[in-house]
């Protein structure tokens, strides 16, 4: 990472009120729980957006504004806008190939079928840190829900209680550098 940048942080999700708490929205709810609670968004680029600090570095938390398929455009706005280099760049998304609550940390790579990741991949190029949280499958609940169904449903209370754990897990690890 280039140390003389801000890192930009993006969440990936969906907006509106009717998203807020589905499974697709983990990316929000990790930048909501980095960014603190007595922080005000500002909306610039199609995102909502925050600065701050984490462990002394400048910090850029996002959450675009444009649904999740059109992430990239969001994404390349602020990082032209903002001068970030792609190594600045983290991205946190859901992961349903991973268990509830699971996280997994990688650069580049391809987007395993993620829309938000396939949007922002198209924009900027592929060679940026990505922290997966694993939302689990239908099938790992028994459930014969369709999958693009499973990642707009609801979180149940222990699953939710599983993804804070992971969000805290990061926050208190540093994964995001």
């Amino acid at each position: 990472m280039q140390e003389n940048k801000p890192i930009l942080i993006v969440g990936l999700g969906n907006p509106g009120p009717e998203y807020a708490t589905t499974r697709h929205n983990v990316g929000f709810i990790a930048v909501d729980s980095f960014a603190g609670n007595d922080v005000s968004w500002k909306s610039e680029k199609n995102a909502l957006t925050v600065r701050g600090e984490i462990d002394g570095r400048s910090v850029i938390f996002a959450k675009p504004q444009t649904f999740m398929n059109d992430s990239g455009r969001a994404v390349l706005a602020l990082m032209t806008f903002y001068k970030i280099p792609l190594e600045n760049l983290v991205v946190i998304h859901d992961d349903m190939d991973l268990p509830n609550g699971a996280v997994r940390v990688k650069v580049g790579g391809g987007s395993a079928g993620h829309n938000g990741i396939k949007s922002i991949d198209a924009a900027v190029g592929n060679e940026y840190k990505r922290i997966r949280i694993g939302i689990g499958h239908p099938r790992d609940f028994e459930s014969k829900m369709d999958p693009a169904d499973w990642v707009l449903g609801r979180f149940t209370d222990e699953q939710l209680d599983g993804i804070r754990k992971a969000i805290d897990d990061i926050k208190t690890n540093g994964v995001c550098f």
